[in-house]
């Protein structure tokens, strides 16, 4: 069994001139798990470059806000409640469309050197509106 306590949570962007940042829920370089699980948080106007995963499959539920997926020639609008799965080997864009932040629960299994990527990036701060949504998500039953 694996129990985590928010105040454990770390952020990192990728890139410092990324528009999102991931907060580590579940990392398996850590937790020694075969899945990574973050809650991805895109600032607005923010989008993910274009990128793939050869093996993983990447799941994206949508927490807060509004936001547009690309991949495979296909657009689909996304809001709160919404999942979007992609499969591996498919290129893939995220777009925060909304006035304010996007919040994302994303799961890759297996990791695909996930993990690895995000904690080669910075640290990056935990807000009080990130805690809100976070921990809301938290509680929803």
């Amino acid at each position: 069994m694996i129990v985590k306590p928010r105040e454990t949570y770390k952020a990192f962007k990728i890139s410092p001139q990324d528009t999102n940042k991931m907060v580590f829920v579940i990392d398996p370089l850590v937790d020694q798990t075969s899945f990574v699980c973050v809650v991805e948080i895109f600032e607005a106007g923010g989008r993910t470059p274009p990128n793939k995963h050869e093996i993983g499959q990447e799941m994206f539920f949508v927490l807060k806000g509004e936001g547009r997926a690309y991949s495979e020639n296909k657009t689909a609008d996304l809001r709160a409640g919404d999942c979007l799965m992609v499969p591996p080997g498919s290129p893939h864009e995220i777009e925060n469309t909304g006035a304010g932040r996007l919040y994302c629960l994303t799961m890759m299994t297996p990791n695909d050197g996930f993990a690895e990527l995000i904690r080669a990036g910075e640290p990056a701060p935990i807000d009080d509106e990130d805690w809100e949504v976070i921990c809301a998500a938290g509680r929803a039953t």
